[in-house]
């Protein structure tokens, strides 16, 4: 790779990993200090994660090349390996001798996840990226690389307002297993209807992006394979899936029809 692309990579990291760790921190500080719930930080975490380096990349320079451009792929990896090092500053032995990173760190702690909080968040985080990078390129390939959005609003807004809304207002609960362990958690019908509004909305706000034929596709497979992914998904795994599912019938409809 060119020597102005390694450049930009490293500004683009730094800025990346800046902001990530000053959401932390003010959500971490809101926990600690305003009794804030975590499960709602959590979620602001999560949706930051998602949407920052998708921003920055509009904000600082185009998107991935259209041309099958190899340095554009290796710089998703790498960006995909380094926003996993972002992680090696929480471990205990690190955040529990240093007060700013244990800070931070609360914004994500749930106590429900522990043990296994930092394990979920880093598969996670790998599972987000090794699942948005191929639709990511193939958007861009057809000139449409902002529909690459409608999987992060619906992950970082419908995912994100599910776990609330749950909390609030979910009277009717079901049970889901999660990843490395035998506990089992909670969800709600109404949680994840939230899931389904907002995948509705998300295809109104893109819909002069596709055709009459995609339109009524999308509406058909969309909103209800999100919502049935998002409530038989893992506990914390159900993002990685989300976008999985999404790129998978957004780019049949795009390719096919």
């Amino acid at each position: 790779m060119e020597k102005s692309v390694i450049a930009a990579f490293l500004i683009d990291f730094f800025l990346k990993t800046l902001i990530y760790f000053a959401i932390m921190w003010v959500t971490g500080w809101l926990v600690e200090n305003k009794n804030v719930k975590v499960n709602y930080t959590r979620k602001i975490n999560h949706f930051a994660l998602l949407i920052v380096p998708y921003l920055l990349n509009v904000l600082l320079r185009k998107p991935p090349s259209a041309d099958n451009d190899t340095s554009s792929i290796w710089m998703q990896v790498i960006a995909l390996l380094s926003g996993l090092l972002f992680f090696l500053i929480f471990i205990n032995p690190i955040r529990s001798r240093n007060k700013i990173i244990k800070t931070a760190f609360k914004g994500i702690d749930r106590p429900e996840d522990r043990p296994l909080t930092l394990l979920w968040m880093t598969t996670q985080t790998a599972g987000n990226f090794l699942a948005s990078i191929p639709i990511s390129i193939y958007l861009s390939s057809i000139g449409k690389p902002q529909l690459v959005f409608i999987l992060i609003l619906i992950n970082g807004i419908g995912d994100g307002l599910a776990e609330p809304i749950g909390i609030r207002f979910g009277k009717h609960q079901y049970k889901t297993n999660a990843l490395f362990t035998k506990k089992t958690y909670l969800r709600s019908i109404e949680g994840s209807l939230t899931v389904f509004i907002v995948s509705i909305l998300t295809i109104l706000l893109f819909a002069s992006s596709f055709s009459m034929t995609q339109l009524i596709f999308l509406f058909a497979l969309l909103p209800i394979s999100m919502t049935i992914t998002e409530a038989k998904a893992p506990h914390t795994w159900d993002n990685p899936l989300l976008f999985l599912t999404g790129s998978i019938i957004i780019f049949t409809i795009t390719h096919f029809f």
